[in-house]
């Protein structure tokens, strides 16, 4: 490991890369202290510390939030709204993509057609962040977050506004940058960034917590036992990040005069958990709006002069959708299913893979090209979500499961599975392999190869 780290930073432009990176990771955390002018600092801390406490359904919106914000959302800083708008219109896009022909005919047109639709992209971040930002200080105002002075004031909203529009149009150009003169997707690492920041908090909560001898604290055992699930969710994360499903491919031979090519075996890799966090991000935002509405209608109609069976359905409704009960975990797995499922729909076409393979002159053996190819590959992709379903299931549930039966503070166990700890494992694995490939091309040991000198080779890459 410490001679791959010293080879990495034996390549100039690799270094380069790596430290260019965190020098704009370094300007991503800088600008998230810098505060809102007008905003009530104290009083948005004390709000949020004591929603947090109380395990309510805005606090947990407001953590779900904050997690792609790098929790600047809480600290109500010019980078409020983070890079999730900008997300949110990518896709947006994507899914037009797959229903609009006349956007589906762009995008396949290659780096132009790209370029039209990241520019439309971009202007829709924009009006995105517009309309964010006025609901989040809309919020601040009426929970008395603002000081009078400013919330009077309409140039104090433009200015408001304006900021925190111009922070999320910043993070995006910073991913860009990353993009460009870095390594790695600058967008994931930014969201990877600001999960990573809540990791002191989160280790400062288990310390607190961890009192030996104590009734009602954690001793050693629970400590153990917690660190170990902590490593072993990592793993199995890690396994099913890069488990594939491998289809033989067989290259047709040609003859040409007296010689012959092609013959050669491949294989086409199928992701398992080919929707990777995208199915948790829909399932975990979709719970989260029931939750809240009937939490919010529950203390309502306490004060209201209304039918006391109203008043129970509306307790019903807010007990069984509360978070880490019965009805919320299965309605959050169905959802997870139906939104894996939906996503293959969206980003996997067999019609379109079997058309590439007979037009590359490869075929699947035992298998006519064409219709049948097309057939077999979305019959194995059909049970292979399957089993990359019930895995995102497990993750999602898990902190939910540790909260609620060992009574720890969901920001400790949000590392325990979750989206956080798939976005953070994908972005990891990812950056891993960029700099694997890296030192390959320049005859170096990475950190992914077996370690024999002879022929090291990227975890999951077939080398035939």
């Amino acid at each position: 490991m410490l001679k791959t780290l010293i080879n990495v930073f034996r390549v100039p432009e690799l270094r380069n890369k790596i430290l260019f990176t965190l020098g704009m990771l370094a300007v991503f955390r800088i600008g998230s202290w810098i505060p809102m002018p007008g905003a009530n600092y104290s009083e948005i801390v004390k709000s949020m510390a004591h929603e947090s406490q109380s395990g309510g359904a805005l606090a947990r919106a407001a953590q779900f939030v904050s997690m792609f914000s790098g929790g600047t959302l809480d600290r109500s800083t010019i980078f409020g709204l983070g890079i999730m708008p900008y997300i949110t219109a990518s896709i947006i896009f994507q899914l037009l993509a797959s229903v609009l022909p006349a956007l589906k005919r762009l995008q396949e047109e290659g780096p132009v057609g790209r370029q039209k639709i990241m520019e439309w992209t971009r202007y829709a971040t924009v009006l995105l962040s517009i309309f964010q930002s006025i609901g989040y200080l809309a919020f601040l105002n009426s929970q008395g977050m603002i000081y009078p002075m400013a919330s009077s004031n309409p140039l104090w909203w433009v200015m408001a506004v304006t900021a925190m529009v111009g922070g999320t149009m910043f993070l995006m150009w910073l991913g860009e940058q990353i993009d460009r003169f870095g390594i790695g997707n600058g967008v994931s690492l930014l969201i990877m960034a600001g999960i990573l920041t809540s990791m002191p908090a989160a280790a400062k909560l288990l310390m607190a917590d961890f009192q030996p001898g104590e009734e009602g604290k954690m001793g050693w055992l629970g400590l153990v036992c917690l660190v170990a699930g902590f490593v072993g969710i990592v793993a199995a994360t890690v396994l099913m990040t890069v488990a594939q499903r491998r289809i033989p491919i067989q290259q047709a031979k040609h003859t040409r005069g007296r010689r012959v090519f092609g013959g050669q075996k491949s294989y086409l890799p199928l992701r398992v958990n080919h929707g990777g966090v995208m199915p948790i991000i829909f399932a975990s935002s979709l719970m989260i709006f029931p939750s809240v509405i009937f939490a919010q209608l529950k203390t309502q109609t306490q004060t209201m002069d209304i039918a006391p069976w109203i008043k129970n359905l509306m307790f019903f409704f807010s007990d069984a959708l509360a978070q880490g009960q019965f009805v919320y975990i299965v309605l959050e797995l169905l959802l997870i299913y139906f939104f894996s499922y939906f996503w293959i729909n969206v980003q996997f076409n067999p019609e379109d893979m079997s058309k590439q393979l007979k037009e590359s002159g490869a075929f699947i053996p035992g298998l006519r090209p064409g219709p049948r190819t097309a057939e077999y590959l979305d019959t194995v992709m059909t049970r292979i979500t399957y089993v990359g379903a019930a895995f995102l299931g497990l993750v999602a549930v898990i902190p939910v499961v540790v909260y609620k039966s060992f009574n720890i503070n969901m920001i400790v166990t949000q590392f325990l599975g979750g989206t956080g700890l798939l976005i953070v494992v994908s972005v990891a694995l990812d950056m891993l392999q960029r700099i694997e490939a890296n030192l390959l091309m320049r005859n170096y040991a990475g950190f992914l190869s077996g370690g024999d000198d002879d022929g090291p080779r990227l975890a999951g890459v077939s080398t035939t």
